[in-house]
């Protein structure tokens, strides 16, 4: 009687056995499959060389390193970090925007952000905790301190401006009490909070207000989490598409009438005899008592540098694909504003071909996410893919280019250069501000 009641028992231990070691199974195998995706993407970053962005990025101590993963399932970018060999590793740090959830969720603190490596450095401003730098009253705030994602740049904009108002620092004769330049998410957020606070404000943009995400292209989705702006509050929403953040900036300068003056360049930055700073700018001179650089980083755009590049039919942004309709489109380059250029334009669907061009044979330099678009998109036949090459000359009605070490002619109605802009440490330079490398530090 007694073993008979023991036999539920027996099928139940040996059905949780069997579903144990089905589950061990297919997580082992999934384990070893991303591992080796993993490794690929090594291989590909490695063939680029030693690669550091521009931005903060996770370095792991491996000696008090677990290996739980927790890190990995935390980033919201995915292909930052991966496990290899029962422990984290850093994968793809051009992909990292300085979310620094991997720092939060590791169980060990075995995870820091930092700026460049020993062997590379990258070039910020020298910055004290307020983003002021060693020029009193000039601050930097944004991506150009070597941040990215907008709710830090929110966040930064804010706590700028606090520092200004905690301050002593107040306009004298027709000076503002402050002149913030560039109209993005930092800029905006500084400026309100100068508001709010009573502070005579200036908001200087060469562009539109929305900054960088004006550029963005149609649709495209980031991450913002929830961002605390002054005289608006709290906006929770884990993303938005370009349209819903230009909404947002437009309701905020309906509702606030934020003191801005598009289409003006500043052009230096300089101090008077009274204290004030004098701006330069394209409309004339600003004077100020503390200024606020919210330029993100992607200054002047950089040139190709070839024969022809001067005509009409190359650009330098992507707003809308509709001008681009019935047009045989090539983009250059191979990080992320080229890649959804180009998926831009073939989701469009209207063009009469899309190429891009990259001088390297892989896009190591883009987020997991775009990757595995751009492949697709590549794979289908909606994008064709011109790796590596080079830019010979730009003409009329067509481009010549090096591809695998062979000249070839490609009809072309419009280019769109993406390869980045003016670096960030020039202008800064040019603004007698500081600037220190770091090199794999804090």
């Amino acid at each position: 009687m007694g073993l008979i009641q023991t036999y539920p028992q027996i099928i139940l231990i040996a059905g949780a056995l069997l579903v144990t070691i089905v589950i061990y199974v297919l997580w082992t195998r999934r384990a070893r499959k991303e591992e080796r995706e993993i490794l690929a993407t090594l291989e590909d970053m490695a063939a680029l060389g030693e690669i550091v962005p521009d931005t903060i990025h996770p370095v792991i101590d491996l000696d008090r390193c677990i290996g739980s993963g927790a890190c990995v399932l935390a980033c919201p970018e995915k292909q930052v970090l991966g496990i290899v060999g029962g422990q984290a590793k850093l994968v793809n740090a051009l992909a990292c925007v300085g979310h620094s959830a991997c720092v939060s969720a590791c169980p060990v603190d075995a995870i820091k952000l930092v700026f460049g490596t020993a062997q590379r450095g990258v070039e910020l401003p020298l910055l004290d905790p307020n983003f002021q730098t060693t020029r009193p009253g000039v601050y930097v705030v944004g991506e150009l301190g070597g941040m990215g994602l907008i709710r830090n740049a929110v966040r930064q904009g804010r706590q700028a401006a606090d520092h200004v108002v905690s301050g002593g620092r107040r306009g004298k004769a027709d000076a503002y009490d402050a002149a913030v330049v560039g109209a993005g998410p930092a800029g905006v957020s500084a400026t309100l909070r100068l508001m709010e606070a009573g502070r005579r404000v200036l908001l200087l943009e060469r562009d539109k207000v929305g900054g960088t995400i004006m550029h963005y292209p149609r649709a495209k989705v980031v991450m913002t989490g929830a961002l605390e702006l002054a005289m608006v509050g709290s906006v929770k929403r884990r993303t938005m598409s370009k349209e819903d953040l230009v909404d947002l900036w437009q309701s905020i300068m309906a509702k606030h009438g934020l003191p801005a003056r598009t289409g003006v360049m500043v052009q230096s930055v300089k101090e008077e005899a009274d204290g004030m700073w004098r701006l330069e700018t394209s409309a004339g001179p600003v004077r100020a008592a503390n200024v606020l650089l919210a330029l993100g980083r992607r200054g002047t755009p950089r040139k190709l540098e070839v024969p022809g590049e001067e005509q009409a039919k190359v650009h330098y942004m992507l707003l809308e694909p509709k001008p681009f309709a019935d047009k045989h489109v090539l983009v250059v380059g191979g990080g992320n504003s080229a890649v959804e250029c180009a998926l831009t334009l073939a989701d469009f669907g209207r063009c009469a071909s899309v190429a891009i061009s990259y001088r390297r044979d892989v896009f190591a330099r883009c987020r997991a996410e775009n990757r595995t678009r751009i492949d697709d998109a590549i794979q289908s036949g909606k994008v064709r893919a011109l790796l590596p090459s080079q830019i010979v000359s730009i003409n009329e009605r067509d481009v010549v280019l090096t591809n695998g070490g062979r000249e070839m002619r490609i009809p072309n109605d419009a280019v769109v250069v993406q390869i980045g802009g003016t670096a960030p440490a020039e202008l800064l330079q040019g603004f007698g501000i500081q600037v220190v490398t770091k090199r794999g530090e804090a």
